[in-house]
């Protein structure tokens, strides 16, 4: 005779009916707010970026089109401006390789210097135990709320009591320590642990050397942030270079790219050929903030003592 089983045991060893995906009200809900989402993002990408289009679209354009046209596509496809940038054809040419030289020189050393200087200061304003120490901190701040501009005349003055006016020493001297990037390391510094450095310290570890082998591979997010403000600021620095320098031959691209409403190559707007310098000045700094983007805000959980 067959035994049957209670209905809590027959059950008990059956899968569950899958759900048809889509059905929920809540997942209805949810691919909602996605798409959205992702509708509002498109949207604020497309604001962003469509000077930029416009700017390469007019960079194709002669003078008279880029006036009666600025926002339309270039209608024949004219490469005036781009002949004059890189000197093909004859006649005035701009002189970017000069320009592009001088931006490149000045962004890598003032770079690098930002870089190291103002991690040994944050190190020392973090850990360092001198008297004073709360003093430099806080004239670091003071120096972070002074406006630049009101700063120009001083460094003027000064470049030209040195005798360093109008060449590469006003241009980069001046530039190789920055406040803001202090006050960024030391503030990442502080929240490593102190134990770490104890341990390196027990093993004859001097202060130098447990800040360039111990903490500093620590703050790769911090450096990398450091390095891409440093190089964005340096290579885009164009008041500094307007008040220092005099020459044309120690022009960047962004004082060169001011230069042009000068006449200097000819009349009229001159619009495409200012687009398609503006446009090379872009370049770079775009490039290196998408190479190190996801380096470019991390939290300082890295620096934490691993078990």
């Amino acid at each position: 005779m067959t035994q049957r089983l209670p209905t809590a045991d027959r059950t008990a060893g059956r899968r569950p009916a899958p759900r048809t995906k889509g059905r929920d009200p809540e997942d209805r809900g949810v691919s909602g707010k996605k798409i959205a989402a992702y509708a509002l993002l498109l949207l604020f990408a497309v604001l962003y970026l469509y000077p930029f289009f416009i700017q390469i679209a007019a960079s194709f354009k002669d003078d008279p089109q880029a006036a009666s046209s600025p926002l339309g596509l270039p209608n024949p496809v004219d490469l005036t401006a781009w002949k004059k940038i890189f000197g093909v054809g004859g006649g005035a040419s701009v002189p970017i390789t000069t320009w592009l030289g001088n931006s490149v020189l000045v962004t890598l050393v003032v770079t690098a210097a930002r870089v190291f200087l103002d991690s040994l200061a944050g190190y020392a304003l973090s850990r360092m135990h001198f008297r004073g120490r709360g003093f430099l901190f806080a004239t670091v701040l003071a120096v972070m709320a002074v406006p630049g501009v009101a700063l120009l005349i001083p460094k003027f003055l000064i470049v030209t009591q040195l005798g360093i006016f109008d060449t590469y020493s006003a241009m980069i001297l001046p530039l190789l320590v920055d406040a803001a990037g202090v006050f960024i390391m030391k503030q990442f510094f502080d929240s490593i642990p102190v134990s770490i450095e104890e341990a390196a310290r027990i093993d004859g570890a001097g202060p130098f050397r447990i800040f360039w082998s111990v903490i500093l591979p620590m703050s790769k997010p911090a450096l990398i942030t450091l390095t891409i403000l440093s190089f964005q600021g340096s290579w885009n620095e164009f008041s500094h270079f307007l008040v220092v320098t005099q020459s044309p031959e120690y022009r960047t691209l962004v004082t060169g790219l001011a230069s042009l409403t000068s006449g200097e190559l000819g009349s009229g707007t001159q619009f495409p050929l200012k687009m398609g310098a503006a446009l090379l000045t872009t370049i770079p700094v775009a490039l290196l903030f998408f190479a190190f983007q996801r380096h470019f805000v991390r939290g300082a959980g890295e620096g934490g003592v691993k078990g």
